[in-house]
């Protein structure tokens, strides 16, 4: 932590209240102990890194690439014993060390995988050594289940064999005892149970010294006893044996497996710290996430612009209880150094001075923030507060004593390099002996070139912020009418502290508050007076550019609607234009067809008509085919084509050398031809009646009005509207 960050100043700004709620975010106990221990970070470039990690984490929750899953185990005892000469550790601890194992090389390969998405997360990956050898070598030895396999060694499976070959014996050996002892009818009906895990037969008490064997019980009421058969009992301490031979087995073995793990306790701790930080960037990154935090751009030069910014702990006890929380932006800056904030109680000008501090704390601890994302900051080496009632019983100091001594910490330590954060400034005294000790403080941290925030009622001050150069007045906002705070901040003009007008809306008589007025100076209740005229007429004016401002969006987008209209009215006019001109080609081959028709029911000449068919249909096609050509098709045609193409390539050219004579003077004349006609179409006025067409149309219609440059076109079915540049005369009017 800085050193000039102190935990009063944490504690000042609830900051330790913030690290709770991204706690409540970790999936591991490691990674909440982490989180609780975050503190500002001294080093620039650490610092960096940090907030880069939370936002390349906070990047995944947008992209198909999530981050994959970190959750471990906390392996660090399991890592201490493993550590201790000729130790070892419960297979179930084994197998939590191969799973954090693996679950780092995971993360290693993923981050590999994706270095351009991920690029710091690559760069803190590389420093990690990627090895599957502790996680093969565990599950070498270890079943998933937490059983040691049976090939873990030679002595293990022999003696394994052993255990179950004796199993056997002791389950035949008891059913040839079963057998005869029911055939004897020396059982009671259940015939067998088990007892210290031996299967032992139910024997009816009245036949107890029939039956060879070791009674190990009896039921409650003594008329069974339980008999362990003597055939069995020879093999079950036989099996006893083999049972104590295993276990020292498996110690032998797991002792063995831990001196083979012993040389990577140091990766091991490696790999819990990588874990531990990785689920604390995790936490940050879904605390941004359900906040809505940001990266601000880090600035090089001295500057704090926090637009729309939000204090984390208020918006989500607001949240919780249905309660918009408002936002606030504010601007520090060489021209802007210090910024003074006055208004009525519970108006927000400490949640405002808090926000700023906490925002800045927890940007510089590596947290993202919620502000908008064009927002700016600066970080700063000191961070002092002097917030809220500091009397201290402890040391039998008074409120302003304890502020006192505050103010000497502060000049302390102020420099160019410094934030501060002051509450009520100068209170817990005689109002002028404290103001003026006030503003010879507030020169201090002027002349110091500190950046800072000060709340206050004093006059005095309000007014010293006016005179110095680089100090700016701002106020919280106060509906005149309701008394209701706006909890809006204000830059450029004090305000008034509306004592009088908040002790009415409290219930105090109006005799008492006139008596209390005549009390006070006048000049003072005249200043008080003037500021909030000036106040109520910036809210007025405030309100007149907020309505012209939605005015203004409501007419914008009117337009843009008019414009998206008239769009799709003139793609339906095109698209009524299209059919038209189909359909009038239709009516030419229904008039032609017809044609056709009368004249054969006038001669009743069947090849005539066909023969006139034809050759209309071979006409078309001509047309057709001319318009639209048809590729060749089988290899023979493909030939004819090229064959024919040079043809008339050949002929083309010859065409061309004739003709070039004659094209110089042609495309002169014809040159000369259209300038003159485009003169005559420039310089002619359009009237109603002349048949006009639209250019790059093909129907024709009539101009049945002219307004200006706009001019209605009639086209019998339909009309459009279009302007003069777009018409093309095909028949003047007669």
């Amino acid at each position: 932590m800085g050193k000039n960050i102190s935990e009063k100043t944490l504690q000042d700004l609830e900051f330790l209240t913030v690290l709770q709620h991204v706690a409540t975010h970790c999936i591991s106990g490691l990674g909440k102990e982490k989180v609780l221990e975050i503190r500002p970070i001294a080093n620039r470039k650490t610092l960096f890194k940090e907030l880069y990690l939370v936002n390349e984490y906070l990047s995944s929750f947008q992209n198909d690439n999530r981050v994959p899953n970190h959750g471990f185990d906390d392996i660090t005892d399991s890592v201490k014993r493993v550590a201790i000469e000729n130790s070892f550790i419960e297979t179930e601890a084994f197998l939590k060390v191969a799973k954090t194992s693996l679950t780092v090389n995971e993360q290693i390969v993923f981050f590999k995988k994706f270095q351009i998405i991920f690029p710091t997360f690559f760069e803190l990956t590389q420093k990690i050594e990627f090895t599957t050898y502790i996680n093969d070598e565990i599950k070498q030895i270890i079943e998933i289940s937490g059983e040691v396999k049976n090939n873990a060694s030679p002595g293990l499976n022999q003696i394994r064999k052993d255990i179950n070959a004796i199993r056997g014996k002791i389950s035949a050996s008891f059913s040839s005892a079963l057998s005869k002892a029911i055939a004897a009818g020396y059982l009671d009906d259940i015939k067998e149970t088990v007892v210290d895990n031996q299967r032992v037969l139910a024997v009816m008490a009245m036949h107890r010294r029939k039956v060879e064997g070791s009674m190990l019980g009896s039921s409650k009421s003594g008329g069974i006893v339980y008999i362990a058969p003597q055939a069995t009992l020879a093999y079950s301490r036989e099996y006893q044996n083999l049972i104590y031979e295993e276990k020292q087995e498996v110690i032998k073995i797991l002792r063995d497996l831990a001196t083979t793990i012993r040389p990577f306790v140091t990766l091991l701790e490696d790999y819990l710290n990588f874990l531990a930080h990785l689920d604390m960037i995790g936490a940050k990154a879904k605390y941004a996430h359900q906040h809505q935090g940001v990266l601000p751009k880090i600035t090089s030069s001295k500057k704090i612009f926090f637009k729309n910014a939000y204090h984390p702990i208020l918006w989500k006890k607001n949240k919780e209880n249905k309660i918009d929380t408002v936002s606030q932006s504010i601007t520090l800056h060489e021209k802007q150094q210090i910024i003074v904030i006055s208004g009525p109680n519970a108006g927000g000008k400490s949640i405002t001075l808090k926000t700023i501090g906490l925002l800045q704390v927890m940007l510089q601890s590596g947290i993202l923030i919620p502000v908008d994302e064009r927002s700016e900051s600066y970080i700063f080496d000191t961070i002092l507060t002097d917030i809220g009632d500091n009397q201290s019983i402890e040391n039998q100091l008074s409120t302003y004593s304890y502020r006192l001594k505050n103010m000497r910490y502060f000049l302390k330590k102020c420099d160019e390099n410094t934030l501060f954060l002051i509450d009520e400034f100068g209170t817990g005294t005689d109002p002028e002996l404290g103001g003026a000790l006030a503003e010879i403080f507030l020169e201090e941290f002027y002349h110091k070139k500190a950046f800072g925030i000060i709340t206050t009622h004093y006059s005095n001050l309000k007014v010293l912020a006016n005179e110095l150069e680089n100090v700016t007045n701002a106020n919280m906002q106060f509906d005149e009418h309701s008394l209701e705070p706006l909890y809006k901040l204000f830059i450029g003009q004090a305000g008034s502290s509306f004592t009088f007008e908040v002790a009415q809306k409290n219930g105090i008589p109006f005799g008492l508050i006139n008596r209390a007025k005549k009390r006070v100076e006048t000049e003072k209740i005249r200043l008080d007076k003037t500021i909030s005229k000036l106040q109520q007429e910036r809210n007025r004016l405030q309100k007149n550019s907020e309505n012209f401002e939605k005015q203004h969006s409501k007419e914008v987008e009117y337009l843009e609607n008019l414009k998206q209209k008239e769009q799709k009215i003139q793609e339906k006019l095109e698209g009524f234009q299209e059919l038209y001109d189909n359909n009038q080609k239709m009516l030419s081959f229904g008039r032609k067809m017809n044609e056709f028709l009368n004249k054969f029911f006038q001669t009743n000449n069947k090849k005539e008509l066909l023969a006139s068919l034809n050759k209309w249909v071979s006409d078309e096609r001509v047309k057709h085919l001319k318009k639209n050509p048809e590729k060749p098709k089988t290899v023979s045609q493909k030939r004819q084509a090229i064959i024919q193409k040079k043809r008339q390539e050949e002929i083309i050219q010859l065409v061309e050398n004739e003709v070039l004579k004659k094209v110089v003077k042609v495309r002169e004349e014809k040159i000369n031809e259209e300038n003159k006609i485009a003169k005559e179409k420039e310089n002619y006025n359009f009237k109603i009646n002349d048949r006009v067409r639209i250019i790059d149309s093909n129907t024709v219609g009539t101009i049945d009005k002219i307004d200006k440059k706009t001019v209605t076109i009639n086209y019998g079915i339909f009309t459009t509207k279009t302007s003069l540049e777009k018409l093309e005369l095909v028949e003047k009017a007669k």
